[in-house]
């Protein structure tokens, strides 16, 4: 979890035609065992690096726009990288590149649906799709659900967009295995001063 919340934190700051539908009209994976793909794996960690070296001051010759490109490519084929095609490590890196994916707010939409549905097949990170639907609707310019989406302002972290049901959000955020609102907002005052 702490990987993540580094991640997480330099994030927030800076199918086959067979397959049956995801909410929201996407393809969702099929329910069949599928095997570890290792080529598709390590693409994932490799675009990962490089997303994370262009927002730490590394090089990143590929930008965002590329990666989302690929990860379109990756959904059509295979639907959202779940924990069997790729492991853990590489559904977090298709997870983060899709929460980079500002720019094609579609093809973040066509991702948020498959990855609901990876969840509910217990094949991905329920924190993850709670960070993805908080950008989804932040992005949309609508109320957030769990509180994830926050900048840096001249008094600490300030929340991109009002949360929803406020007096709910712990309830959402335990069941998305997420650490307090509180907790979180103290580890992003703490990287806020850094700036």
């Amino acid at each position: 979890m702490k990987r993540l919340s580094v991640l997480l934190a330099v994030a927030l700051l800076t199918g086959c035609a067979a397959q049956p539908e995801a909410p929201g009209g996407t393809e969702a994976p099929t329910s069949t065992p599928v095997a570890f793909d290792e080529e598709l794996h390590d693409e994932l960690l490799a675009m990962l690096e490089r997303d994370q070296a262009g927002r730490t001051g590394g090089v990143d010759n590929e930008g965002d726009q590329a990666r989302t490109n690929r990860l379109k490519e990756i959904l059509d084929e295979h639907g959202w990288p779940t924990f069997d095609l790729v492991g853990e490590d590489g559904e977090d890196a298709a997870w983060a590149i899709a929460q980079h994916s500002d720019l094609q707010p579609q093809v973040q939409a066509e991702a948020l649906a498959l990855l609901e549905v990876a969840v509910e097949r217990g094949q991905a990170s329920p924190g993850n799709l709670a960070y993805l639907t908080d950008r989804v609707a932040v992005g949309a310019g609508k109320q957030q659900s769990y509180g994830t989406q926050v900048g840096c302002g001249p008094n600490g972290p300030e929340p991109a967009t009002p949360i929803k049901d406020a007096d709910n959000v712990e309830a959402r955020r335990a069941a998305a295995d997420l650490e307090s609102l509180a907790d979180y907002l103290e580890e992003m005052a703490a990287i806020c001063a850094e700036d």
